[in-house]
């Protein structure tokens, strides 16, 4: 693996095949890295414009329509893709994220453990922190509010891993924090980290934009701009 691809689609409530069409339509304006990583639920949206954050109305299983639909991106832009969704598994609900590789099978299988205090719907993930191989790389995800307890809860995986996937609904009420939270794990655990993002949409939130990577000192190497929604990062710069 040599470059990953961030696309950072923006808030939409409730139109999964719109955002799947922005997704194909920005990997077909340049080749996509070998991984890419789409931000929290933003298939589904995270919240509607009216601030109701039950999302739990499009939960799945892992292996239904979403990820079939990841499955035939994956496939046909060639690359392994990381996107977000509503699991439902025993009659409860995940916020969780799913990968599959080129020949669309699933790698990745990941359930957020730490939900947010407004997502009421979504149980405590119950699956490891994932740690896998790709293309020589030891890779490992989680999901937005996870950030905070990784270092205390999951050092073990952190020293393992090479890269970070983390895949973010960001909100802040006043500074991001994510620069120095991201740059403080990847310091620590001498990993790299690349951030998917939610981007401006509707609704407006405070948080929403600047995806990031993170080289393994901890340093910002890249970011995206506003009115940016794809970034393509060689992992030499990350420091792999």
């Amino acid at each position: 693996m040599t470059r990953v691809t961030l696309l950072e689609l923006p808030a939409c409530f409730d139109d999964a095949p719109g955002q799947l069409a922005r997704v194909d339509a920005w990997l077909s304006q340049a080749p996509a890295g070998e991984l890419v990583l789409l931000p929290e639920l933003s298939l589904t949206g995270y919240v509607s414009p009216r601030f109701d954050f039950d999302v739990s109305r499009f939960a799945e299983p892992v292996d239904g329509p979403t990820a079939q639909a990841l499955a035939a991106l994956a496939k046909k832009h060639r690359c392994a893709l990381v996107g977000p969704m509503v699991e439902v598994w025993m009659g409860r609900h995940f916020n969780a994220l799913v990968g599959v590789d080129p020949r669309g099978e699933r790698f990745l299988h990941y359930r957020k453990h730490h939900p947010w205090m407004p997502e009421t719907w979504a149980t405590k993930g119950n699956l490891p922190l994932p740690l896998l191989d790709w293309q020589g790389l030891t890779v490992t995800a989680a999901i937005c509010f996870d950030v905070h307890f990784l270092a205390a809860e999951e050092a073990t995986t952190l020293r393992q891993a090479d890269l970070l996937l983390f895949s973010s609904a960001w909100v802040a009420e006043e500074e991001d924090g994510r620069t120095e939270l991201l740059g403080a794990l990847a310091e620590e655990f001498d990993l790299a980290i690349v951030n998917a993002n939610w981007g401006a949409g509707s609704p407006r939130v405070t948080g929403q934009g600047r995806s990031l990577a993170v080289d393994r000192s901890g340093h910002v190497v890249a970011e995206t701009r506003p009115g940016q929604w794809r970034l393509d990062v060689e992992l030499s710069a990350l420091g792999l």
